[in-house]
């Protein structure tokens, strides 16, 4: 079975537009650390999450290693990484560009919420990806210009 692990962002975005069963469908089960369901608490989509039985809650081991990523990362991106190299994860899913450098520079297998509406149009779950990327954008979540071109030459549209 893959190990697939997410952060806040991509959950708490594919909620907000109905789209968090795409994770299920592509990954199977999802499991998160604990802070990331803290920080889903106060969102609205707080209850799909919660309500979601293929999202599993683990607890990082090693709580030490908290201290030595502080500087830069949210709770939940620290707990994800220190969780995915417990794990021995094969993907890790998050959207924060620093947090992603810092996750492939640990050697983590690392996408992100259009990276993972990519994959959905390569197995058959998205006709096109670009209404969904539009949803996104609809409902805050900031795709610069070059990054929705990019994923849009990338899905062929």
């Amino acid at each position: 079975m893959r190990k697939v692990l997410a952060n806040t962002t991509p959950l708490i975005a594919l909620a907000n537009i109905d789209w968090l069963e795409l994770l299920h469908k592509l990954y199977g089960t999802i499991i998160v650390p604990q802070a990331v369901m803290d920080e889903i608490i106060r969102e609205p989509a707080k209850q799909r999450v919660h309500d979601a039985s293929w999202i599993k809650v683990e607890t990082i081991q090693d709580q030490s290693q908290k201290d030595l990523f502080r500087a830069r990362l949210h709770a939940g991106e620290i707990e994800v990484m220190i969780l995915a190299r417990e794990l021995k994860a094969d993907l890790v899913i998050m959207d924060d560009d620093a947090a992603k450098k810092t996750a492939k520079f640990l050697g983590l297998n690392v996408t992100g919420t259009l990276g993972v509406l990519l994959k959905a149009k390569r197995e058959g779950y998205l006709e096109k990806v670009e209404p969904v990327m539009n949803e996104l954008i609809c409902d805050g979540l900031f795709i610069s210009d070059t990054v929705k071109r990019y994923v849009l030459k990338e899905a062929g549209e």
